[in-house]
């Protein structure tokens, strides 16, 4: 195995908010990474350390947020925000810097009326129907609990360490993934079809477990890529609901190797 260089801490910032979480749980899965220092630092605050300047001293940011959604809007919630301009400027910027970006789980979600975002992360999750990449798509799904067996993809610096596969009980997506334009790295066998999973939709609006007249295509098993962006590298990883994949000795590995990788701390 590769030697993990620990000469100096790595210095991370963790956006978080927009879906509730188990925050001191989230905050003890980094604690046993040797080397890795944490930030975690609210949205709407996070978005504005999202550029060269608020990130210098930062070599990777880890979202766990959900920003540009209002759960609490009187009508057809949730009402999509718009990024700030200083988010819609910084970020781009961002990326021409280097700097590393782990996405995880509902960070899918984030941000839906900013395309740019979607490409960056390699897809989208949709509380509503929309247009992704110019077609119409359904609202997505969600399934809570679901104990799944994980295959990573041997031989990228993400998955070293891991074994040829492992349980894990989480809440998988059947969601818009652009599978074709990433380096796959993670794959299920949960069942990605309609009969498996629940309208997004229908549970914003009080039926947390519908798919009546709900028609999802099916969906790919693609849990787990990785990506160029700019001049930085992306992880983004579906699983990360709770405390099944926070206390996870196996998922640690994937997100302190994808906080590494991103970050250049591993080599390829």
């Amino acid at each position: 195995m590769p030697t993990i260089d620990y000469r100096s801490e790595l210095q991370c910032l963790v956006a978080v908010r927009g879906h509730p979480f188990d925050r001191n749980g989230f905050a003890a899965m980094f604690e046993g990474m040797e080397g890795i220092a944490v930030t975690m630092v609210d949205q709407p605050a996070a978005a504005l350390l999202m550029n060269p300047e608020g990130m210098r001293d930062f070599d990777a940011l880890v979202l766990y947020d959900m920003p540009g959604l209002d759960f609490d809007a009187p009508d057809h919630p949730p009402a999509y925000v718009d990024p700030p301009k200083a988010l819609v400027e910084g970020l781009p910027a961002l990326l021409e810097e280097g700097k590393g970006i782990v996405a995880l789980h509902h960070a899918l979600a984030g941000w839906p009326t900013w395309d740019f975002y979607a490409e960056l992360l390699g897809g989208r999750f949709l509380y509503h129907p929309g247009k992704v990449r110019g077609r119409e798509a359904l609202d997505s799904g969600y399934a809570h609990e679901v104990t799944q067996r994980l295959t990573p993809v041997q031989g990228h610096p993400v998955t070293q360490g891991l074994p040829e596969s492992f349980t894990l009980t989480d809440e998988p997506y059947l969601a818009e993934i652009f599978a074709d334009d990433v380096t796959p790295l993670l794959h299920s066998d949960a069942v990605f079809t309609r009969d498996h999973f629940f309208s997004a939709q229908h549970a914003v609006r009080g039926e947390m477990y519908s798919r009546e007249g709900w028609d999802h295509a099916p969906g790919t098993n693609l849990v787990g890529w990785a990506r160029e962006a700019g001049r930085s590298r992306l992880v983004y990883l579906q699983p990360g609901d709770g405390a099944g994949a926070y206390e996870d000795p196996h998922y640690r590995r994937l997100v302190e190797n994808a906080i590494r990788w991103t970050a250049r701390r591993l080599p390829d």
